[in-house]
């Protein structure tokens, strides 16, 4: 692995890191800064959706409790383009209610966008 690509894999398991930590506290700030402006998101059920649905179906969760790990399993560097394999381990507890858990794997494309890395594509494949 050169040097560059392992810096790469860094910064994506930063990446990754950080839009984990920031969903926990809440800041929606910091998540849509990890995206791209034409990011896209497919979930099982819906059609796909953007930023701003994101943003806008975040702002509905804002009363619950979100915690979680997400484990990459495979990092592919592609020039200033990369996908990511990863599994997430999400628990979900809104005020006054029962913790809901879900598991599963997402596949998500990152490109590097002035000089850092962005999500563009993501495909969650958690059941619902």
């Amino acid at each position: 692995m050169s040097g560059n690509t392992q810096a790469d894999e860094q910064a994506i398991r930063k990446l990754i890191d950080d839009w984990m930590q920031a969903t926990a506290r809440g800041d929606l700030d910091q998540v849509l800064s990890l995206m791209s402006e034409d990011v896209v998101f497919m979930t099982a059920g819906r059609e796909p959706f953007g930023k701003e649905e994101f943003a806008a179906q975040s702002m509905g969760l804002k009363d619950v409790k979100l915690e979680g790990t997400a484990r990459p399993v495979e990092i592919k560097v592609l020039g200033d383009w990369a996908y990511l394999r990863n599994h997430i381990d999400l628990t979900m507890t809104p005020k006054g209610g029962q913790p809901i858990k879900r598991a599963g794997y997402t596949l998500t494309i990152l490109q590097r966008q002035s000089g850092r890395w962005v999500i563009t594509r993501d495909a969650n494949l958690m059941p619902r």
